[in-house]
């Protein structure tokens, strides 16, 4: 029996956010510069993209480019830039006939204008698919998302939209980038290293964690459905206890 006959297909998770990490270190292993990790990188989130739309996932997000990213060497940085875009550009034909929307999730006024507009094409062109979202967190970190939501929820108290009384947790997810979707059920991290880095930090605060210690570009479709079977097999209480 295949991994994939074993994953009880009645818990797939509706959302699953994955922290891509290892592609530098997976480079450097072979004595190649890291923009070469990178780009192996980029068959492993088509075939994941590909397998969690096959899977039923709703949501895939990625974190494909840090806030802390920008502080990398340039020439990290901007071959960084042109890849995201021209592999996403290279991707989205196939998107739109697997009915997968693109979206994202960050700091797009950092992204260079050239990646930008490129990038809300690509975007623009799925915007009619109605299958799985594969949401890219790029230019993103959690603690500048929730600085941003606090400050539009202070605006809208000063404007007398909002009292201070009626602020919630609900409140407080609806002013998040991810407000149109479900938290996240299930979080992956590859690469070895066994924390979140600033991702989701509010949307994860009941997510299952999944760390791997493979690399990104050698996590293959056995080692997602391995991690699918994994989140199959958790007890999610959410604080309660069973009966």
């Amino acid at each position: 029996m295949s991994l994939i006959d074993k994953i009880d297909k009645t818990r797939i998770p509706r959302h699953v956010a994955i922290i891509m990490d290892g592609n530098g270190r997976w480079a450097k292993k072979r004595g190649m510069i890291r923009s070469f990790g990178h780009e192996n990188g980029v068959p492993t989130v088509h075939n994941i993209t590909e397998v969690a739309n096959d899977l039923g996932v709703e949501y895939l997000t990625l974190y494909t480019f840090s806030t802390e990213n920008w502080n990398r060497p340039q020439m990290e940085v901007d071959a960084l830039m042109h890849l995201v875009v021209t592999s996403i550009e290279k991707e989205t034909p196939e998107l739109i006939e697997k009915n997968v929307r693109l979206t994202t999730i960050g700091d797009m006024e950092r992204v260079p204008e050239f990646a930008r507009t490129r990038l809300q094409k690509c975007m623009a062109d799925t915007a009619h698919c109605t299958g799985m979202e594969l949401c890219l967190a790029l230019s993103y970190s959690s603690r500048w998302e929730i600085v941003e939501a606090v400050r539009g929820i202070a605006n809208e108290v000063a404007e007398g939209k909002l009292k201070p009384a009626d602020i919630d947790d609900a409140v407080l997810s609806a002013h998040m980038l991810t407000a149109h979707m479900p938290d996240p059920d299930l979080l992956i991290r590859t690469g070895g290293e066994q924390r979140i880095s600033n991702y989701l930090l509010w949307q994860g605060a009941y997510s299952e964690f999944v760390f791997v210690e493979k690399m990104w570009p050698d996590f293959g479709r056995d080692d997602f459905f391995a991690a699918l079977s994994e989140f199959a097999s958790r007890d999610r209480r959410y604080g309660k206890v069973k009966k």
